[in-house]
């Protein structure tokens, strides 16, 4: 599947910085709409000067009944707040 390679290295540089720094993701953001995510995340960047492996986008596929809904976290290290 094209870009699945991408999505996997994503993930894994996310489960190493987590494993390196003890903390939690914080959820930002919840929707069922693809733009509002990326312009959500587009913010983030410009506003808080986040770098991209503090930020996960979690995709949940939907089917007939569940439409498919986007979530946006943020790494939080344990002692910030």
């Amino acid at each position: 599947m094209p870009g699945q390679q991408k999505r996997k290295r994503s993930r894994e540089r996310a489960h190493r910085r987590a494993a390196a720094v003890p903390g939690h993701w914080e959820p930002l953001l919840s929707t069922q709409v693809h733009a509002e995510m990326k312009e959500y995340v587009r913010r983030l960047y410009a506003e808080r000067e986040i770098a991209p492996e503090c930020i996960r986008i979690d995709q949940f596929c939907g089917r007939l009944t569940h439409p498919t809904s986007y979530r946006v976290s943020v790494f939080v290290p344990e002692g910030s707040s």
